[in-house]
């Protein structure tokens, strides 16, 4: 989810697809040399398997429920953060056991906020809680919008030419200018292999369009006619240099699924086929009481149908509905049952709802999900795992 800085806070902020414009171009990648971690990668305990349609834990069938939780990685004794600091052995306490928690791994939360130079101790302390309450994780590498980063909209030419340019020597006080693809190194390899990983994703809700102002509002950013091509070659690059360094743990695409530039349409399926994707995603927000939102062309319906073709699981990684001063958690919690049964039987791979945070707004509506929200027991009563079907690919 886009999260627009409001009061000190993060609120969704509404996005849909644009028109086109030609643009022409080549699309060339350039693989360079990593600025990683000089930690010894942990020997491989990756847990999570895909399937044609779904995903294994420790090689039994699963249907994966779980929590995004953007702010796991925020300290404030360390980094500038994003959104309110959270108590971690307290959080993942309250889960279900081997819940998902999708939460940003920026680079941005890996910078001292007084030195500028590199500190992980707080993501080290996520991966850490993690692993002693059995849980596990789905970081996000970085965010299309550029939230809790540098605040810059990623365009067309940045999947282009820019992820990977070598940027600064990732350590001292040049950290902050680290590039894209020097933390991909470093992140997975400080962290790929461990137990508590049930993906990486490449990026949060990638889009290859232009800002068509200097707000860079999404009713007015242009499409090119290359989106798709450029996005498509984007993930089949990083894709692989994420592979390289973790050969098993299973490659999220990020995409939000609504038609986003780049991904409208047939182009969704096109894109899903890069050998740099594992696994398919789509965000709803869609109105209470609509199971599978969305039209013909960009739906729910017509993306699973997409992840059917391609083979591969398509998980609803953002789910989200208010509650708070406008309606009951209570009924809120009810009507998210209903909405992932329906799913879950139309042919999703899983769910995640939007989004914990430890300071909710019950005098407000907001998406927030609380300490103690029902969807906390919700996510222990869900569908049972054992049954779903999946033969490895």
């Amino acid at each position: 989810m886009s999260r627009a800085r409001a009061f000190g806070r993060y609120v969704p902020s509404v996005r849909g697809p644009v028109p086109k414009v030609v643009v022409a171009s080549m699309v060339s990648v350039v693989l360079i040399a990593s600025c990683g971690s000089t930690d010894t990668p942990s020997p491989s305990g990756v847990r999570v398997e895909t399937t044609g349609n779904g995903f294994l834990l420790d090689g039994d069938p699963w249907w994966p429920t779980g929590l995004n939780a953007y702010q796991l990685g925020t300290d404030w004794s360390v980094n500038e953060g994003c959104g309110a600091q959270v108590d971690l052995d307290a959080y993942f306490k309250a889960l279900p056991d081997s819940s998902i928690t999708r939460f940003d791994l920026y680079s941005s939360m890996a910078v001292d906020k007084d030195t500028g130079h590199l500190d992980f101790g707080p993501l080290d302390a996520v991966f850490d809680a993690a692993q002693r309450h059995d849980q596990l994780l789905v970081p996000v590498l970085a965010s299309g919008e550029g939230a809790c980063e540098d605040l810059e909209f990623k365009d067309r030419d940045w999947y282009e030419q820019h992820w990977d340019e070598p940027g600064a020597v990732a350590t001292g006080a040049d950290a902050k200018s680290m590039s894209y693809a020097q933390w991909l190194d470093t992140a997975v390899g400080r962290w790929g292999g461990r137990s508590s990983l049930a993906g990486w994703e490449l990026m949060g809700e990638p889009e290859t369009s232009y800002c068509g102002n200097d707000s860079c509002a999404w009713q007015d950013r242009k499409c090119p006619d290359d989106a798709a091509a450029v996005l498509r070659t984007f993930f089949d690059a990083a894709g692989a240099r994420l592979r390289a360094l973790d050969p098993d743990t299973p490659i999220w695409a990020g995409l939000a699924g609504g038609g986003q530039c780049g991904s409208q349409g047939q182009e969704y399926e096109f894109v899903a086929r890069s050998d740099g994707i594992d696994v398919l995603d789509y965000h709803d927000y869609g109105p209470v009481g609509v199971p599978i939102p969305g039209d013909p062309d960009n739906g729910l319906a017509r993306r699973i149908a997409q992840a059917t073709a391609v083979g591969k699981p398509l998980i609803v990684a953002e789910i989200g509905e208010e509650a708070g001063s406008c309606r009951t958690l209570s009924a809120r919690a009810a009507d998210l049952k209903a909405k992932v049964d329906a799913q879950r039987t139309a042919g999703t791979a899983g769910a995640l709802f939007w989004s914990f945070v430890p300071d909710p707004r019950p005098d407000e509506c907001t998406l927030d999900i609380g300490p103690g929200d029902p969807l906390f027991g919700l996510l222990g009563k869900l569908p049972d795992q054992s049954s779903t079907s999946a033969s490895t690919r």
